[in-house]
């Protein structure tokens, strides 16, 4: 699986769904299976920030441009990205399966306004 285009895939479900809305900022790790055997590698966090420019989402977007095995083993794939419209998500794992879990904020009730 392409990270990148597995996040582009949400985002444009999250779109659909509430429309207008977009990506306000992301915390997502890589660590690939294996990598504690591996005395150089380091995870990367790919960090997108609040008021980010269109420059800096492309480079984010692009720093996702690689292949992950999403099947069944250990996750690899771990972060959260947050919305506008009161919605995120988040990197979860599943009998061996890892996906992205979308939420909203549940509404506030009419007796706590």
């Amino acid at each position: 699986m392409n990270a990148k285009q597995e996040l582009l895939d949400k985002i444009e479900k999250i779109s659909r769904w509430l429309e207008g809305t977009q990506i306000r900022c992301a915390d997502i790790t890589h660590e690939p299976y294996g990598y504690w055997n591996d005395e150089d590698y380091k995870p990367k966090p790919h960090i997108l920030k609040l008021s980010h420019t269109p420059v800096e989402l492309a480079e984010f977007l692009n720093s996702l441009d690689f292949d992950y095995d999403s099947g069944y083993g250990s996750q690899q794939l771990f972060g959260t990205v947050w919305f506008t419209n009161d919605i995120w998500m988040d990197r979860h794992e599943y009998d061996g399966s890892e996906n992205w879990d979308i939420h909203r904020y549940p509404g506030i009730p009419l007796e706590l306004k």
